[in-house]
């Protein structure tokens, strides 16, 4: 994994953006990245942000090694947006898809601690997607499932010394703020960087049990509103 050169594509959020690393962990290399405004830019200029990364560095598709891509949870439409670009990519460069979970690439931005951390995202709606984790040997691990929660049902969860943090945060501080096992860190906001995505993807590629390229599908975690009004109208036409 050390040398593995991994084009990586993070859009979950407002603040997305692209990066080339070389191998993953506290020895992975960040050889470029660019940020950019997913919901807002065509996916023709997300690609062209690609393609001007590989010139500056006389890169060709031929000397990745894979191509990463967060997968969610997050904004609806900047996912199918990075999905579609890395899916286009890895086919026409031959090379692995890697699905690296949103939430799993934030924690990889975390400096080690012994107490659990949730990390959140606001998903909207007063809610926040969340995940827990916890540090082992210096590994970030996810402890549960990835959920949609709100402020309240976060705090019944969180029954011992428990970091919260990550973009979520501002969503969901009034309500923890009197929960006296929750340890909020409004200093430390991470956001989700393409380059954390590249150095998990750069592992992933080891894996051998990683998921079939061709069944890489975002992970949405909530239904979105389409699939809500089809529900409802198929309620209503059964009465």
């Amino acid at each position: 994994m050390a040398d593995l050169l991994i084009l990586a594509i993070e859009t979950a959020t407002g603040c997305g953006s692209v990066a080339l690393t070389r191998g993953a962990g506290p020895s992975g290399r960040v050889l470029a990245e660019y940020t950019l405004q997913p919901e807002v830019t065509h996916s023709r200029r997300l690609l062209g942000s690609v393609a001007a990364m590989m010139n500056a560095l006389s890169l060709s598709w031929s000397d990745l090694d894979g191509v990463a891509v967060s997968l969610g949870p997050g904004s609806f439409t900047g996912l199918r947006i990075g999905m579609a670009a890395a899916k286009g990519i890895a086919l026409a460069s031959d090379r692995p898809l890697l699905g690296v979970p949103t939430l799993d690439g934030l924690a990889a931005q975390l400096t080690p601690t012994t107490l659990p951390i949730y990390l959140v995202l606001d998903a909207r709606k007063q809610q926040v997607y969340a995940a827990c984790y916890r540090f082992s040997a210096m590994t970030c691990h996810r402890t549960g499932p990835f959920e949609v929660l709100t402020a309240a049902q976060l705090g019944e969860k969180i029954q011992e010394p428990t970091l919260v943090a990550g973009p979520g945060v501002a969503a969901c501080a009034d309500q923890l703020r009197e929960q006296p096992q929750v340890r909020l860190l409004h200093s430390f906001v991470p956001h989700p960087r393409a380059v954390a995505v590249g150095f998990c993807g750069a592992t992933t590629l080891g894996q051998k049990d990683r998921a079939r390229e061709e069944n890489l599908v975002p992970l949405y975690v909530r239904a979105s509103e389409a699939e809500l009004n089809l529900r409802q109208m198929t309620r209503e036409g059964d009465r």
